[in-house]
């Protein structure tokens, strides 16, 4: 018996005029100005410059829309629309994450190589920005009733109409919403990478490999809640394991970040000012 609950959206955006303007989509534009706004402050009280944030923004965020969509397409095909136009279709949702990150990064180092800026400290920097707008982005799946858990009575449980209930779940009401959990989560570690990065002495790119692990830990358990479409090796779904490794991947990088050597450059508490 299902005592309370979330409601789902009645519709995935808003009229205006004759244009319609998809949730999913402008969630995702409020979350990139939300990691400028974030990683520029940091930057700034950092000591560096806030034009080097927009520019790493302008060639990260295609990258990132076209390293996402191609994770998708690469791991989720059988989710793609039936039309000549579905490959492009990011508005219906559909883009992997672990996507996104790796073409923003990358399109981001390269804008950092080619400025001489500091790597290591701008990913400090960004680590708390790109979890805001990770957090911010999730509301695009509300919106779309996409990416939710297994049924659920839990007063929190999200409403999912009929037509997005995956097979097998037809007769079940309310899921565990994961959009939820994953955007609690980020706040939470972006607040805490802060902290971290302002009472304890981290090195350089410390906090970012944090990010890495931290983020990918919530989506262990994530994958194991959620039951929508999937690929599956050995019964558990493929982002499980990708998430897996990342998590000890970004373990193993901060705790070789910190058992570096200490350089002069690197003595002092935290390795950006606080927000």
């Amino acid at each position: 018996m299902v005592l309370a609950s979330i409601p789902s959206p009645s519709a995935n955006g808003v009229h205006i005029g004759p244009f319609f303007i998809h949730a999913y989509g402008l969630a995702y534009a409020v979350a990139v100005l939300g990691a400028i706004l974030v990683t520029t402050r940091r930057w700034e009280r950092a000591g560096g410059d806030r034009a080097l944030v927009q520019e790493v923004a302008l060639w990260g965020f295609p990258a990132g829309l076209v390293g996402g969509r191609l994770y998708f397409l690469a791991t989720s095909w059988n989710e793609v629309p039936g039309h000549w136009w579905g490959p492009f279709a990011i508005w219906q949702g559909g883009l992997g994450i672990w996507g996104g990150i790796a073409g923003g990064t990358l399109a981001g180092l390269v804008v950092l190589r080619r400025r001489g800026a500091d790597i290591r400290r701008f990913l400090d920097a960004a680590a708390p920005g790109l979890l805001v707008a990770q957090a911010i982005g999730r509301v695009g799946n509300y919106f779309n009733q996409e990416l939710f858990g297994g049924p659920t009575n839990l007063p929190w449980g999200l409403q999912i109409d009929p037509a997005h209930r995956p097979a097998g779940y037809a007769r079940y009401a309310t899921f565990h919403p994961t959009f939820l959990y994953e955007l609690l989560w980020n706040l939470a570690l972006a607040a805490a990478l802060v902290w971290l990065g302002h009472h304890r002495r981290i090195r350089p790119s410390g906090l970012f490999a944090l990010y890495v692990a931290g983020y990918s830990l919530a989506r262990i358990g994530e994958e194991l809640l959620r039951v929508d479409p999937a690929h599956h090796i050995f019964g558990l779904r493929l982002n499980f394991y990708v998430a897996t490794l990342l998590c000890l991947a970004g373990l193993a990088w901060f705790a070789r970040v910190q058992m570096r050597p200490m350089r002069s450059r690197d003595v002092h508490r935290g390795s950006v000012a606080p927000t």
